[in-house]
């Protein structure tokens, strides 16, 4: 007889539950047979963000217990906008946009989930599939009907929304019933019995088992984890560039790493065991580990190489990593073609012929944020205060003498993070 894995107890016991229904009743049914569950997310771009990758872990967690994840795409609800978390109206898009957006994101959830694993094999559905032809009749007749405006007013988002200037449009207002209708669809025809989220979603969540039980007849569950903050208070999710994407044109696969290895260390106690994949056994060690020697990041580290190879693949993961180790003072000559090629995507490049190799001070002073001048190109020299290829120039170097990176690359540093790449290709 198949095992299926507790969804209570290992939930719990990651910090993964702010909200749920009955908790020994999902207990019990988690562990009794299979059982599926959906994370939606609206296709507001072309890409995931760090944001959403939560779910999608969740996701994959559950699918390792043995379950069926089905992972929502709302290509209907995302005309609309869900009003949870915001304080302006989002801008809607048009059909074929959000199309192109859901098919764009395929690819990456692919990668975090199993969608060929037989009968645990996950699913990924969209909600204009089922809600573009439904006459708006036949949508308050067979929806509307069954939740009542006290429930919807009873929602922060929309007491927040409406206590301010700008207001809430009926349009945003109606986004419960849509997400409503579409867990009553993914249990009806998908035997989708939960529906899980951020706890932004729990009055959402709860509308849907409403109406299933009214409509369907059927019990359903709902569990949300809990809103992903940052202990300065920043976003999560978030840098001073923008969003971090799952796309490596948007956020390089370099990037991605260094926001995860930049998590702060009052931040990633709680992090790495809601992110990670890997046992609680193993986390407890590599947290002791991280306690006993913060400085080293090891935590940090763990989970910014497990999620690059996650998103991005193992062979990105390592190149990222190479070079993050040689950005951060490693020896270049040891860098791989691929890793080269990560460290030219970072770092400002300028291209020149072979014959200015006979003047170090003149190629210093070429490199835009190296030396402004020959004279302080020569002042860096005399310090010391450069290197190319890992060799310290000093005031009598000899850049001719320094072998290239693959018979291309010369990779100048100036202090401890300067750098710029001088590209000597033919």
């Amino acid at each position: 007889m198949a095992k299926f894995g507790d969804v209570v107890a290992e939930f719990a016991s990651r910090g993964l539950i702010h909200d749920s229904t009955d908790r020994q009743r999902l207990s019990e049914r988690s562990t009794s047979a299979q059982m599926a569950a959906y994370v939606g997310f609206d296709p507001t771009s072309d890409s995931l963000h760090a944001g959403n990758l939560l779910g999608q872990i969740c996701l994959r967690r559950f699918q390792m217990l043995g379950h069926r994840p089905i992972v929502l795409a709302g290509g209907a609800t995302g005309m609309v906008g869900d009003p949870s978390g915001r304080s302006e109206e989002r801008n809607l898009l048009d059909a074929d946009t959000l199309a192109a957006n859901v098919a764009n994101i395929k690819t990456q959830l692919e990668r975090l989930l199993d969608f060929d694993a037989g009968e645990h094999s996950a699913t990924l559905v969209d909600n204009a599939d089922w809600t573009r032809d439904v006459p708006v009749l036949d949508f308050l007749r067979d929806v509307g009907k069954h939740i009542t405006v006290n429930q919807m007013m009873a929602k922060d988002s929309v007491k927040s929304r409406l206590s301010d200037e700008n207001g809430l449009s009926y349009t945003e207002f109606s986004y419960m019933l849509l997400q409503a209708n579409d867990f009553r669809h993914l249990c009806e025809f998908h035997d989708c019995e939960m529906q899980m989220g951020g706890s932004d979603q729990w009055g959402n969540i709860t509308a849907g088992i409403d109406l299933i039980r009214k409509r369907l007849g059927r019990s359903a569950y709902g569990l949300t984890w809990p809103l992903l903050t940052k202990s300065d208070g920043t976003k999560f999710g978030k840098t001073a560039d923008g969003a971090v994407w799952l796309d490596a044109k948007k956020t390089s696969p370099y990037q991605f790493r260094q926001f995860w290895m930049q998590l702060a260390d009052d931040d990633i106690d709680r992090y790495l065991p809601q992110f990670s994949l890997k046992s609680l056994d193993e986390i407890a060690a590599t947290l002791d580990e991280q306690h006993a020697n913060p400085s080293a990041r090891v935590a940090q580290r763990t989970l910014a190489d497990e999620l690059t190879s996650l998103v991005h693949g193992p062979e990105a993961a390592k190149a990222a990593s190479d070079a993050a180790a040689i950005l951060f003072g490693g020896d270049p000559m040891s860098a791989s073609s691929a890793t080269m090629a990560f460290i030219a995507a970072e770092v400002p490049a300028t291209k020149m012929g072979t014959a200015v190799l006979a003047d170090p001070a003149g190629v210093l002073a070429a490199l835009p944020g190296i030396a402004s001048s020959k004279s302080e190109a020569r002042r860096l020299l005399t310090q010391k205060s450069v290197r190319a290829n890992g060799v310290v120039l000093t005031g009598d170097a000899d850049l001719a003498g320094i072998p290239l990176l693959f018979d291309r690359w010369l990779l100048v540093r100036k202090g401890k993070t300067t750098y710029h790449l001088v590209d000597f290709a033919r």
